[in-house]
């Protein structure tokens, strides 16, 4: 499939200015560009961010700190195989939710009949496509009644807002990536997002192998100098991206398909996808094409998820894709 990074042409010169500053302090890594994108998302956030090399890392990171081995953690059927992998890779068990059909995250009213059910330790939820889930305010309050851990899927949503609040601080963690796919990328990496000091500063040794005393036993997730690089850049260029997208959307898009996804009022989306309900002839496909229990064999139906896969596809919008 084709598709364009949305990174700006005029960045490139900054970026090779920060290049040549590696070389020539032989930092590579652990350095100044790392501090200052973890410092810009931060800022972006309101919250401790903490950069690794990927998606994978930070969200293994966050499901240690929670003790979440041997326990069962609900996942959203409707989401990259990923987000359930890392359930299972952390040694605990998966268990999956029905969608809503509106915004094609957690359903809420199955997420309360799937706690009932499974009695799970944390809940994952996936800010699908760019915009933020709709219920993930009521969702936020009965994880907090429950004692649920309750985890953000931020891979698609990079610059999305609702009421000003960003994506990864209703829950107890949010985990973004910048796989070259994304809204804004550094080609692979991620962040995780908390308002958590101390699981902050647990991601930090357990990105680095628990350097130096080794009471956390974490593994190599670091970012590179030249990856943060990029994406302090990148941090800079994300409203520029998200309000292009937006605008586009909006003049050339939203006459053309009105059978699309809507957002509540005040929500700000990141347009990693622009999702309709129609099909349509130049489609980039769907966000998924097969949800995740089918894929793990699991023996429950979940309708709306299953309706989901059926009837959506992606119009093309990419950032200054038609000049």
């Amino acid at each position: 499939m084709k598709f364009t990074i949305g990174f700006d042409k005029d960045d490139a010169a900054r970026i090779h200015q920060m290049w040549d500053n590696i070389f020539e302090t032989n930092q590579w890594a652990e350095g100044k560009f790392t501090k200052e994108f973890e410092e810009k998302w931060a800022k972006m956030h309101d919250a401790e961010s903490v950069a690794f090399s990927s998606w994978g890392g930070a969200a293994l990171a966050a499901l240690e700190f929670f003790n979440l081995q041997g326990k069962t953690i609900l996942c959203p059927a409707n989401t990259f195989m990923a987000t359930p992998l890392s359930v299972v890779k952390a040694g605990a068990d998966v268990e999956f939710v029905d969608c809503n059909k509106d915004d094609l995250c957690v359903s809420l009213d199955d997420l309360k009949a799937k706690i009932e059910e499974f009695n799970p330790a944390a809940v994952w939820v996936v800010h699908i496509g760019g915009h933020i889930a709709f219920q993930i305010e009521e969702i936020a309050d009965l994880c907090r009644e429950k004692g649920i851990v309750l985890l953000e899927d931020c891979a698609h949503a990079h610059g999305a807002s609702w009421n000003g609040k960003r994506p990864g601080t209703w829950g107890d963690a949010g985990v973004y990536s910048f796989y070259a796919t994304k809204t804004v990328s550094t080609g692979e990496g991620g962040m995780l997002v908390t308002r958590n000091k101390d699981l902050a500063e647990f991601a930090r040794a357990f990105r680095n192998y628990g350097k130096f005393d080794y009471k956390v036993e974490g593994l190599n997730y670091r970012m590179s100098e030249f990856t943060a690089a990029i994406g302090s850049v990148q941090a800079d260029r994300l409203d520029d991206i998200v309000a292009w997208k937006n605008k586009y959307a909006e003049e050339n898009l939203d006459p053309k398909y009105p059978n699309r996804l809507k957002f509540p009022e005040g929500m700000v989306s990141g347009y990693y996808k622009y999702i309709v309900f129609d099909e349509i002839e130049k489609s980039t496909g769907k966000v998924y094409d097969e949800p995740c229990h089918r894929i793990m064999a699991r023996p429950y139906a979940l309708p709306n998820t299953d309706w989901v896969a059926e009837n959506h596809w992606c119009v093309p919008l990419y950032y200054k894709g038609d000049e």
